[in-house]
């Protein structure tokens, strides 16, 4: 058999949602039809072959970022090709097309690394989907993610940014854990960067050539996520007309990375625990075990201890989750990095929207930095978005910031916690639903907790035995609250009140 020559399989992909390509390899003139038709309509160039030296030739003029391969092929087997591809570049997905739905030549496929399978005739809402999921993964396995303290792996890589004592913190264990094969449990709002986080443990690990897979667990039904996860049998439930691999058996010798794992149900959970301590479970409907190598990464923007003390989260997966816990500080607690922030979000979304917006006002950015940011990063980029779009000159101004930023000036001074918050808890619900906020509920919980916490250690004198019973929770789930928020139990009430100095720790620095 020919072989693929060399080729830059591993390209940038930062800047090339314009420039996707696609490479469609099957002898049916209707499946190339259709897929041409479909991925070009959402912005993708698409090349199509019908047997193996067209498709080498296209391959080899235009690099494809995502293949969909024909099993059978009249001039070769499509297995065949899969496996030179992936010697190659272990990265590149690959999407078979089957005749036979849940063929076991597809199935074994995905297990040996393929992307995915989809059977004939082609499912128009079907193709699109998995073709965007196969870029995104593309995408997150393939664009690293650089630290400010290890040397840049690419010129155009994802990078964490922050010089603050806290960010410098999280670099520091992302560097201890990356190369260690150990569970991590990424903690931090809505918005702080958790995925990255995720993404720059892979990529610095010595898993980094192996897949990388993302799911978000609160983004689907418990049956929906269980079968995304650990896959299901024909005929298991309604709808499963095929059998499917689940993402922990197409994730063997890689990573997978679990956001929000907060909101999985206590029956997912009962399976994620086997996993973790075994390396084994079953698909949805099947009796065989399975046996994976595969390393969990997992984040949530939750109080895994109080779902543990209301029952809803089990005591021994998040010990078994708990591998090393890298907690991301929120916004607000690194005002200082904002002036960085703000700089990288000009330059990327004042390129991308054409405009020439080199600088930010001082005045601006004093608005900026007296913001509470509940939305943290993610929030701060669509604002300087938005303002972006706003400006007519080469400086960003005060009036090119939204209103909802500029008439919420809340600097919130967390050494101070039983002052921070003015506002009503109403008000700020008010507030959030105008800033289209996706993630009210923690928000707010945390807003409440932020004034009730101080509240309750303010009456018990700063003893925290007290104050725990008094709220209901464990006192082991305060001190994970006051650690999560930040909040100096020093600071509210002073030693010498009576507080037992064991009772009352300094932690401050929010790292306990």
């Amino acid at each position: 058999m020919m072989t693929i020559e060399e080729t830059d399989l591993t390209s940038d992909l930062s800047g090339r949602r314009a420039m996707r390509r696609a490479l469609v390899v099957d002898d049916d003139r209707a499946v190339q039809h259709l897929a041409r038709h479909v991925l070009e309509a959402n912005g993708w160039k698409v090349s199509v072959a019908a047997n193996e030296s067209t498709m080498r030739a296209e391959f080899l003029e235009n690099p494809p970022d995502v293949v969909l391969l024909d099993l059978l092929l009249p001039d070769c087997n499509g297995l065949d090709l899969f496996r030179e591809l992936q010697e190659r570049d272990a990265k590149l997905p690959v999407i078979f097309i089957t005749a036979h739905g849940g063929s076991d030549a597809a199935i074994e496929a995905v297990k040996g690394g393929a992307y995915d399978y989809l059977h004939k005739p082609l499912d128009v809402e079907t193709l699109g989907k998995v073709v965007e999921s196969a870029w995104e993964i593309r995408r997150l396995m393939t664009t690293p993610v650089d630290l400010p303290t290890l040397p840049s792996s690419a010129p155009q890589a994802d990078v964490l940014l922050g010089r603050s004592p806290k960010m410098l913190e999280v670099y520091k264990s992302i560097g201890r854990v990356a190369d260690q094969d150990v569970t991590v449990l990424i903690l931090g709002e809505s918005g702080t960067g958790k995925e990255l986080v995720a993404r720059a443990i892979y990529h610095h690990s010595r898993r980094s050539k192996g897949p990388f897979l993302a799911v978000n667990c609160g983004a689907l039904h418990e049956t929906l996520l269980e079968s995304e996860l650990f896959g299901h049998e024909k005929g298991s439930f309604t709808g499963a007309d095929q059998r499917r691999i689940g993402k922990f058996e197409h994730c063997t010798n890689g990573t997978i990375f679990l956001d929000e794992i907060g909101d999985t149900s206590l029956a997912v959970q009962v399976k994620l625990l086997r996993v973790l301590q075994q390396q084994q479970f079953e698909r949805i409907g099947g009796n065989s075990t399975i046996t994976v190598d595969t390393r969990v990464i997992a984040a949530t923007n939750r109080d895994l201890d109080a779902l543990v003390t209301t029952r809803h989260f089990r005591e021994d997966l998040l010990y078994r989750l708990n591998g090393f816990t890298i907690r991301i500080p929120p916004l607000r607690e690194r005002l200082e990095d904002i002036p960085l922030l703000v700089e990288n979000a000009v330059a990327r979304y004042s390129d991308a929207m054409r405009k020439q917006v080199y600088s930010v006002s001082p005045q601006a950015m004093e608005l900026l930095q007296s913001y509470s940011w509940p939305g943290n990063v993610r929030e701060l980029q669509s604002v300087v978005r938005q303002a972006i779009l706003q400006t007519q000159g080469p400086v960003l101004l005060p009036e090119n910031i939204p209103d909802a930023v500029v008439n919420t000036p809340v600097k919130q001074h967390l050494d101070a916690p039983s002052t921070a918050v003015v506002d009503s808890l109403a008000h700020y619900v008010q507030e959030r639903l105008k800033a289209s906020s996706t993630d009210l509920f923690a928000e707010t919980v945390e807003r409440m907790e932020r004034t009730l916490l101080p509240a309750v250690l303010e009456h018990t004198h700063g003893n925290q035995s007290t104050a725990a019973k008094i709220l209901g929770i464990t006192r082991g789930s305060l001190r994970t609250k006051l650690r999560a928020l930040g909040i100096s139990v020093s600071q509210i009430v002073q030693t010498d009140h009576g507080a037992d100095e064991l009772d009352a720790p300094h932690f401050g620095n929010g790292h306990g």
